[in-house]
């Protein structure tokens, strides 16, 4: 990458780590903190937690098909700027309703597809993977922090303090956007970033796709069910007071990121897709339960490192998986359809939780979670092995029909390609391969411009 690459996507990546961080840092508190608010129960208090999802999931396709027609950084910056309103309503919310409406509010500044459609925009080819991967990163730093930092920010700040800081994080975002990312002029459809409406259908279709979007709505779902019942538990049945819950959490989430290293390896580099998915999957079921059954502190702590070693795995292969099985040159339509599963299950997660614990018990909510990933289990048990099959891209510089057949036949006779999309108005080819297989001199010869 460039200068002006590298820091286009050091300022995209903090864009994305500041507005999760506002949207997560109540998570650890809200429900112990929301509860003296006027209404408060425990369903609406998981309502307040989810209801962000929602709005997000419904608005984030229509912005980004907004930005291709009035450009990147308006749309972005009109969503930083109901994020900042959603977060000073919510910031002086006296009663649970003003705070459902606020966090709703935060939730439309749904910019995620957005994002990452300026992150096309100004990267090259050759450095989009590692523009995404590092974007990736930083979005599971803004959870583990969130953790972290909420309780210990709560007990200076308060619930209100949280909010403001979230506003303030929003101008922060606006600054990255406006002085740290270069202005675009020309906005490319890049259908490997970009949903296509073209390619809904085939994607919503595909029974391999729908376990990965229905695995990362569970898998959302269940954190945010789970963290309506988890500090109030932590105070009343271990005693650990609200300040001290960070302390826990720091433990258990570096426990947690040690120990899933291994898993992804055996994963992504041994070939242990299907295995280590069914397991850590089954994992979360039972981990689950044993929160419930538990009456120990240090007990309750070793279930909830091996729930986030099992969360963890989840969150980084699911999409890596997800990329692989996506039809070709349509991966940005899968991963909408992906991303859209996993904030609706972020608010079915806090509403249905919230739900179950205001109307049965939180022995009850615990075992309906922990049942349902021990059926999934089986499901993902069922499922096909993925092959070991990778992406790829690069530009070409022809309109010509001729030229491009041409290609196609060039790229249908290299040992290792398995599918090819060429699109002209994009100018772009993009193949599926099997790396085991392909012949790489070949194709260098054929596309000199890719790089392997």
């Amino acid at each position: 990458m460039d200068v002006i690459e590298r820091r286009s996507v050091l300022a995209l990546a903090l864009v994305y780590l500041f507005r999760m961080l506002g949207l997560f840092l109540i998570m650890p508190v809200i429900s112990v903190a929301a509860d003296g608010l006027d209404g408060a129960d425990a369903a609406l208090i998981g309502t307040a937690i989810g209801i962000y999802g929602f709005t997000q999931a419904s608005l984030q396709i229509p912005m980004g098909m907004m930005s291709d027609k009035i450009g990147r950084k308006k749309v972005i910056l009109f969503g930083l700027i109901l994020f900042a309103l959603g977060s000073v309503i919510c910031a002086n919310a006296d009663s649970i309703a003003s705070l459902i409406i606020g966090r709703a509010i935060q939730g439309a500044g749904a910019i995620a597809s957005t994002l990452m459609a300026l992150l096309s925009d100004v990267t090259k080819e050759q450095n989009r993977t590692k523009a995404m991967a590092t974007v990736g990163i930083s979005i599971g730093a803004s959870f583990m922090l969130s953790l972290i930092l909420g309780p210990i920010l709560f007990q200076w700040v308060g619930l209100s303090g949280l909010f403001y800081l979230s506003f303030a994080f929003s101008f922060v975002g606006m600054a990255l956007v406006i002085w740290a990312v270069p202005n675009v002029t020309q906005h490319s459809f890049r259908r490997d970033t970009t949903p296509s409406y073209q390619a809904l259908g085939r994607v919503i279709k595909d029974g391999r796709l729908r376990f990965l979007n229905v695995s990362v709505l569970l898998l959302h779902g269940s954190l945010t069910a789970l963290f309506v019942a988890i500090p109030s538990m932590l105070v009343e049945r271990y005693g650990l007071a609200l300040g001290q819950h960070s302390i826990l959490y720091l433990v258990v989430m570096a426990a947690a990121f040690i120990a899933m290293l291994p898993l992804v390896i055996a994963a992504e580099g041994k070939g242990k897709m299907k295995q280590v998915l069914t397991l850590v999957i089954f994992l979360m079921g039972l981990t689950t339960l044993l929160m419930e059954w538990t009456t120990h502190l240090w007990l309750f702590a070793i279930a909830v490192c091996l729930f986030f070693v099992a969360f963890n795995t989840l969150e980084a292969t699911l999409p890596s998986t997800l990329s692989k099985l996506a039809p070709v040159g349509y991966r940005g339509t899968a991963m909408g359809v992906f991303s859209t599963h996993q904030f609706m299950g972020a608010f079915v997660g806090g509403a249905g939780g919230g739900w179950l614990l205001q109307n049965t018990s939180v022995e009850t909510m615990f075992s309906v979670i922990g049942g349902m990933w021990l059926i999934w289990s089986i499901v993902s048990l069922l499922q096909p092995v993925p092959r070991k099959i990778a992406s790829m891209a690069f530009s070409i510089a022809t309109h010509s029909e001729q030229d491009i057949e041409r290609l196609k036949e060039q790229l249908k006779a290299i040992q290792g390609v398995e599918d090819m999309q060429i699109f002209a108005d994009e100018q772009t080819a993009y193949l599926k391969v099997d790396k085991q297989q392909l012949d790489k001199a070949a194709l260098q010869q054929v596309a000199p411009q890719i790089q392997l």
